[in-house]
């Protein structure tokens, strides 16, 4: 399709604005396809084909559109220069990337000039009962404000990114994900995978007493008392819960 690419860098940062010194709304992992809008000499004005979200990158050879067989289930998946334990290389690609493998064996498969191994992936139609089954990878990962990956992570993307390691849609940002689960849950019912929304946070209830979430004054992803969590965001931040959704 024309306009039509596939990422294949590990990370690639989306910009508000045509330049470095802007923020980072958001991150293009490796294998994330997307329409080029616009061109601007250096940049890209573009949109992500997941969940539509338009912004800035920097100009690179990006390949076509990526048919991926299957992703990346670790949070930091290592890559080789060959089919052996030995010829590691210090290159990486993070959680929910996505690949073809075009050749593999017991133990390694292979996509473009790399190899990665069998272990570190799931078949891409892969989904798991409990969605967030894996989202105490990202226990202290820092705290990156438009981050996706284990470089760091904001609150949001650590909802998004289980529902697209399942093929589901979620939107990107904290407020448009409280629009789209429709389901409100009282504090009282609350139950694991359950999503509790502050104005411009979230975080994933993983029992009764205890959530996750990457929380920006403490710069990393933690897991607190729900309780404790609630009364510290209205102490330092003057807010209360908007709502709780289940998915």
């Amino acid at each position: 399709m024309k306009n039509s690419f596939g990422n294949n860098l590990p990370i690639v940062n989306l910009h508000k604005k045509k330049s470095l010194k802007s923020g980072i709304d958001t991150q293009l992992l490796y294998g994330d396809n997307f329409k080029v809008i616009k061109k601007y000499g250096g940049w890209k004005k573009i949109r992500i084909k997941k969940d539509g979200y338009i912004g800035y990158i920097k100009n690179n050879k990006f390949s076509q559109p990526i048919k991926p067989n299957f992703k990346v289930s670790v949070l930091k998946a290592s890559l080789f220069s060959k089919p052996s334990a030995k010829k590691k290389l210090k290159q990486f690609l993070p959680y929910e990337s996505r690949v073809r493998i075009v050749k593999k064996n017991r133990k390694f498969g292979k996509f473009e000039k790399y190899w990665i191994k069998i272990s570190d992936l799931k078949k891409i139609n892969f989904k798991y009962k409990d969605i967030f089954k894996d989202i105490k990878l990202f226990k202290n990962t820092r705290y990156l404000w438009g981050g996706k990956s284990y470089r760091g992570i904001d609150c949001s993307a650590l909802v998004q990114i289980f529902f697209n390691h399942n093929n589901k849609y979620c939107p990107r940002d904290s407020k448009d994900q409280e629009k789209f689960f429709k389901k409100k849950i009282k504090l009282k019912n609350i139950r694991k995978n359950d999503m509790i929304f502050w104005k411009g946070h979230v975080a994933v209830v993983l029992s009764r007493n205890k959530l996750i979430h990457a929380y920006g004054p403490i710069k990393k992803v933690v897991i607190m008392s729900v309780k404790k969590t609630i009364e510290r965001i209205y102490k330092t931040a003057n807010l209360k819960i908007t709502s709780i959704r289940r998915t």
